[in-house]
């Protein structure tokens, strides 16, 4: 980790970053690309695709060694789980209390990251992919919501790779061979023609979209292919917005 980033990080942070940093080193290779889009100075949202439950590591690899380490914004039910949550709030993550009275705790302490200096990661969709496909799908408002409170820049990142160690939804991990974490930063999102205009539904729709096609453009540059015209949205086909989701597909689940 670099100096910038190792600089004033809470011990329980400095204490992950120590324990797993050298595993993802061992256990996977690296294709890192568009590290000079982020931020030289200044609190900015990172926000990534969503298409395993390695991501979250893969992703934080790639800020911590390039001088960003990540604020996650996290499920409450997350900080629950024994000795894991316990670090979790030792490192000063954030939890979301979905549909709670709470829920606008989090968006006042991603606020308050950003504005304190902070990466604050968060990931738009809000859970794992349901798209059959894995591209990215339809997002939710929260990184538009803390960007316009903010004016901070939005980097769109795009990983490909960590549903190769660990499909969506599935149990089994596989390590070996070593897979390769494609992680793609693009530059920031533009959203400075929104600031000055009334907080809208519309207007979070209209940023969270262009969140999305950013993330989705750099995820067509790793892959080499095109994504679908239209993002998958759970409502339309009925499942669940959030929560655990079987595929009925061979992938290990």
């Amino acid at each position: 980790m670099s100096a910038r980033g190792a600089r004033a990080l809470p011990f329980a942070y400095r204490f992950a970053v120590a324990i797993l940093r050298p595993v993802l080193m061992v256990l996977t290779k690296r294709d890192w690309r568009g590290a000079h889009h982020l931020p030289a100075q200044g609190g900015f949202v990172a926000a990534p695709n969503h298409l395993s439950y390695v991501d979250p590591l893969s992703f934080a690899h790639f800020l911590v060694d390039n001088g960003h380490p990540p604020f996650f914004l996290g499920k409450e039910g997350v900080f629950r789980i024994p000795v894991v949550g316990a670090i979790l709030r030792g490192a000063e993550q954030i939890p979301v209390y979905r549909n709670t009275g709470q829920a606008a705790d989090a968006f006042r302490a991603a606020v308050a990251a950003v504005e304190s200096g902070k990466c604050v990661a968060v990931y738009p969709e809000g859970t794992l992919t349901r798209d059959p496909d894995i591209w990215p799908m339809v997002g939710k408002t929260g990184a538009a919501r803390i960007a316009l409170a903010t004016r901070c820049p939005v980097i769109p990142v795009a990983q490909w790779g960590p549903q190769d160690m660990l499909a969506p939804y599935a149990k089994r991990l596989r390590i070996f061979p070593r897979k390769t974490m494609h992680i793609t930063a693009g530059p920031p999102v533009d959203l400075s023609d929104l600031y000055d205009q009334p907080v809208t539904g519309a207007l979070l729709r209209q940023a969270t979209d262009r969140i999305m096609a950013a993330i989705t453009t750099e995820l067509e540059t790793i892959r080499g292919a095109q994504a679908p015209a239209e993002r998958f949205d759970s409502r339309k086909h009925g499942l669940p917005e959030t929560g655990k989701f079987r595929r009925t597909q061979g992938d290990g689940a």
